[in-house]
Formats: structure tokens, C-alpha cells, sequence
């Protein structure tokens, strides 16, 4: 059983780190200004996501 969920955690954070792809490649593709209007990208409070073998071995 502990193989089934390290697999459907590993499939949930491979979704989730698709989604974020594809949100950031859809607002970069906007213009320049309505990026800028929708405060894009605003580092203060932007989180960067490094997957690391740490994650992969269960330790978050």
C-alpha cells in the first residue's frame, strides 16, 4: 500500500508542476503591458519550485 501513495504523490505534484508550467507559459505569452498590469512576474512574491531528490525520497 505504501508504494500505491508514494506513486499517486509523485503523480500529484508532477500535475501540479505541469499546471504551474503551462499557467506561466500562457501569462508570459501576453503582451508586455498586460503583463505589467496584472503585476507579472512579481518576484516579492513569487515561489520558485526546485525539485530535488529530497522531495522525490520523501523528505519536504
Amino acid at each position: 500500500m505504501y508504494i500505491l501513495s508514494t506513486f499517486g504523490r509523485i503523480a500529484t505534484e508532477l500535475g501540479a508542476a505541469r499546471s504551474r508550467y503551462l499557467t506561466e507559459r500562457a501569462i508570459s505569452s501576453l503582451p508586455a503591458e498586460v503583463q505589467k498590469d496584472i503585476g507579472w512576474p512579481d518576484m516579492t512574491s513569487r515561489v520558485v519550485y526546485t525539485p530535488g531528490i529530497g522531495s522525490w525520497a520523501g523528505s519536504k
